[in-house]
């Protein structure tokens, strides 16, 4: 027995080809940025989704944990992946990382963004080319790059406010 229900099998192979590289992500912040006029939030997006995936490529090399396809005959994977490491998943890492950039500019949609980035995160699992650990390091990779780039640039913000602040000041 394993964890498949064969007609959830078409919905989950479409979430993990749709999280393919984060491009869902920044087809997701596209048309946000486009509808609100908050093109930063663009920039961003794929910035964290950027670091987010290097990131991961990065750790997958360091830790190079064998993937369940390649360890375990059963259950058959439902896609191929690559032949690089488990961990982290970088389809969590991507997803989470567009999820939190995206939850701090539009908060009401954070429930939202976040089951879908869970689901797309869930999909490697259900296809055969995850681990559950590997998804949960790639989600707190994902969760860690954005909050690291708000604080970035929000300390970036503050520190040219301060300093034209300081300049008018001593006009």
């Amino acid at each position: 027995m394993h964890h498949r229900a064969g007609w959830l099998n078409p919905v989950f192979e479409g979430l993990s080809y749709a999280g393919r590289l984060g491009l869902l992500w920044i087809g997701i912040a596209l048309v946000l940025s486009a509808l609100y006029r908050r093109w930063g939030t663009l920039g961003l997006t794929i910035l964290a989704v950027a670091l987010a995936d290097w990131s991961s490529v990065g750790l997958k090399a360091l830790f190079d944990r064998e993937r369940p396809q390649f360890r375990y005959t059963e259950p058959e994977p439902l896609l191929r992946s690559a032949h690089d490491g488990a961990f982290p998943s970088g389809h969590a890492a991507t997803s989470f990382a567009g999820a939190t950039v995206l939850s701090f500019a539009f908060p009401k949609l954070a429930p939202y963004l976040y089951v879908l980035a869970a689901a797309v995160a869930f999909s490697r699992v259900y296809v055969g080319v995850h681990y559950p650990l590997d998804i949960v390091g790639g989600a707190l990779l994902g969760v860690v790059v954005a909050l690291g780039l708000r604080y970035l640039v929000h300390g970036q913000r503050r520190r040219v406010r301060s300093t034209t602040a300081d300049t008018q000041a001593g006009s």
